[in-house]
């Protein structure tokens, strides 16, 4: 239960910010109750104590203490001027709009900048909602105080979040997340026809999952690790159990195909699987491997020691990575056992990097041999170069002033059409047009969120409806209620913003019943002013310095190939006997950068888009290039080992046979930034051929993984070419 937990919510990190929700507001209720404060202060100190812990995002616990100090001036501040304006209302609305623009503009100033910015929104939002006036701002003062001191007390000492804590979490999800992909390869093995498909299917999810995870770990490497040389400790031996991984699942499927399998089946979601049968080979051999399968899995799961059984376990399965271990199978399940040697090599050296040094009494030759291999790899790894800093925009070019000012356009239409709507709740439209700008960066985007809050909000109403009448007039059973419906929403949010959506809607339902302002009507209101806020902003996105879909997945596509170029030439060039590099930083920045085009992606391949070809082309390249990236980083952990491992020796020859893919994808960047290049992709013969020779003596230099890599490669690079509309060209014979 322990590793589904983990696996299902990497590093707790919905659990906790769900716990940290509600226990600050129901202690902000705790000690304003027992003040005898009124039921419109509860709710004003509960919504406060909420603000004052979701908008808080550092990592570090001295710098949450100085934003959430420096949040209370500004919440005081924008309560007051919530309160002193509320009769002014023209000079109210003007003065929101400004906020509102300062309030996205400091994003720019980073995690500090947008917290105050949200603080300062959410608390003016929150005086309109209870209605404040000037001569009621000491009550607000002392509920807004209080909801600040236990949020910090529940934040800091209740449910206390570091760093360290934080990573220790996401590796053990990592592991857990490893074991279940591990379980879906064992279904994959035993599949039937009619099953392999939803066991791919199966497959593609955990290695999506286990990707994710480490990204996670990555991002958090800086805070969570007592030095740098640790970090890349820990970076590398998660490389490789995630690249393990993968290319175990593959050479499964591959075992199981009449042909190789494309590794692009493990990327393409939807993707038919090849045409399957029975493990080739005798029935031992399968019978075998789907022992070593479960061994396998309970290396991955299996924390602390572990004893004779496990070390016996491990033995066996390092065993496979020397060819007179191997059983008597077809070269292609034999492939399968080297590929659980590599993956139990892989699984040690990640457990030697989270756990430290391990009992080696029962080591047999083959397991001292790996771990050798790992010790001399760890001593290898040092702190690497600096990342050099990203060009920065300036002016209207810059994100966070050109959402600034198409916010500020967008809540001005919400204000005027809200008001026709309702001259009390008007700020339900700006607070949906506010909402949808966060996190947000195309009209795309824009158009897919308001559509989402929307739906959510149908629902809520609903939801809202039937809570409120059973609750009726009692006051903390419907507290309790709006407690379950906060944690709910903090643990969703990550999941599905329809869902996060329902579940807000829902409790403003309640509190709206608190407050004795509760009819259908308020509730058919609050749809119908969330509809025209979602309309303002995207109306506003697309009239306001628009960013059109197209442009931003375009910049962020050339992003990636540059990123892509950029570990395959330094990783060939140290395959080729060049200087080391920093792969690993590189490899990061790769796998950061397709990450992004990835979210950017969903507008063109929601379900509900009306465009299926262009749906289906946008998934045909990410999907593409995920499998550009999983050969990308292979080369680099490739690359990584030549000053340690004896099989792996560098070779000149592969410089000049490889540089014919990194022109083309240098090629490919030229087309998308510029329609006008007309320079097509060049194709020829296969890598392999390009190193001269007869075939028999480069396989002494260079591994033959290296050169099924760089083919693999070379060939989703080509395949590129056609669906972004690039020419390409063979050479003439």
């Amino acid at each position: 239960m322990r590793d589904r937990l983990a696996a299902s919510d990497p590093g707790l990190l919905r659990l906790t910010a769900g716990l940290r929700t509600v226990g600050a507001v129901a202690l902000t209720l705790a000690v304003l109750a027992s003040a005898g404060s009124d039921i419109t202060h509860l709710v004003a100190g509960a919504m406060a104590a909420m603000v004052a812990t979701f908008s808080i995002r550092e990592r570090r616990r001295d710098a949450q203490a100085v934003t959430l100090a420096v949040g209370l001036p500004v919440a005081l501040v924008s309560v007051s001027l919530g309160a002193v304006l509320s009769a002014r209302v023209v000079v109210g609305d003007v003065f929101f709009v400004v906020l509102i623009f300062c309030a996205v503009y400091g994003r720019r100033f980073g995690d500090r900048g947008t917290a105050l910015g949200l603080i300062g929104f959410q608390v003016y939002f929150l005086s309109l909602f209870v209605g404040a006036s000037a001569s009621g701002l000491p009550e607000l003062w002392a509920a807004l105080t209080v909801a600040f001191a236990c949020s910090a007390l529940v934040r800091f000492a209740v449910v206390p979040v570091t760093p360290t804590g934080t990573l220790a979490r996401l590796r053990q999800a990592f592991r857990a997340r490893l074991g279940r992909l591990v379980s879906a390869y064992l279904a994959l093995l035993d599949a039937g026809p009619d099953e392999v498909d939803k066991a791919l299917e199966d497959v593609r999810e955990g290695n999506a999952r286990l990707h994710e995870t480490a990204l996670m770990i990555q991002s958090r490497l800086e805070e969570g690790t007592p030095d740098e040389s640790s970090a890349r400790l820990v970076q590398r031996r998660i490389a490789d159990a995630e690249i393990a991984a993968e290319r175990l699942g593959l050479l499964l499927l591959s075992a199981r195909s009449a042909e190789r399998a494309d590794t692009l089946t493990l990327h393409l979601p939807g993707a038919p699987a090849p045409e399957v049968g029975r493990l080739p080979g005798p029935d031992e051999s399968t019978a075998v491997l789907r022992r070593d399968l479960l061994a396998l899995r309970a290396l991955v799961v299996r924390a602390g020691p572990g004893g004779t059984g496990v070390a016996q376990l491990r033995n066996r399965l390092l065993g496979y990575r020397d060819e007179e271990n191997l059983p008597a199978a077809t070269p292609a399940v034999r492939d399968v056992f080297r590929a659980v040697g590599e993956t139990a090599r892989a699984v040690m050296g990640l457990r030697v990097a989270l756990e430290g040094p391990q009992d080696e009494s029962d080591d047999s030759p083959a397991t001292a041999r790996s771990r050798e291999e790992l010790d001399a790899e760890d001593a290898a790894i040092d702190a690497g170069e600096e990342e050099e800093p990203a060009e920065r925009r300036k002016g209207l070019q810059r994100p966070t002033t050109r959402a600034a000012a198409q916010v500020a356009v967008g809540s001005t239409l919400a204000i005027a059409g809200g008001e026709l709507l309702s001259t009390d709740r008007w700020y339900w439209a700006v607070l949906t047009c506010w909402i949808v700008f966060i996190n947000t960066a195309s009209t795309g985007e824009i158009l897919v969120k308001g559509y989402r809050r929307l739906l959510g909000t149908v629902f809520g109403v609903v939801a809202g409806i039937v809570l409120a009448g059973l609750v009726g007039p009692h006051t903390w059973t419907a507290f309790a209620l709006v407690l379950v419906l906060i944690f709910t929403m903090f643990y969703t949010a990550p999941l599905s913003y329809t869902l996060m959506s329902f579940f807000v809607t829902a409790m403003l339902g309640l509190l709206y019943t608190l407050l004795h302002t509760y009819s259908w009507e308020v509730l058919v209101l609050r749809v119908e002013e969330t509809a025209l806020g979602a309309a303002c902003g995207v109306v506003a996105a697309a009239l306001v310095l628009p960013v059109r879909t197209d442009r931003r997945t375009d910049e962020l596509l050339v992003t990636v190939l540059e990123r892509l170029a950029e570990v395959t030439e330094a990783a060939v060039g140290q395959l080729s006997g060049g200087p080391a590099g920093d792969l690993l930083d590189k490899a990061r920045r790769l796998d950061q950068a397709l990450g992004d085009l990835r979210s950017a992606t969903q507008p063109l391949t929601h379900p509900v888009t009306p465009l299926r070809a262009r749906r289906t082309n946008a998934r045909y390249v990410v999907a593409l290039l995920e499998t550009c990236a999983y050969h990308a980083r292979s080369l680099a952990a490739t690359a990584e080992l030549l000053p340690t491992h004896p099989s792996i020796a560098a070779d000149p020859r592969l410089r000049g046979a490889a540089g014919r893919t990194v022109r083309n994808i240098v090629t490919i960047a030229d087309r998308v930034a510029d329609e006008d290049v007309t320079a097509p992709v060049g194709t020829g013969p296969s890598i392999a051929s390009l190193l001269g020779g007869d075939g028999t003596t480069r396989y002494g230099r260079v591994t033959d993984r290296v050169l099924r890599h760089l083919e693999r490669l070379d060939e989703a690079v080509v395949g590129l070419a056609r669906p972004l509309g690039v020419p390409v060209t063979a050479p003439d014979r």
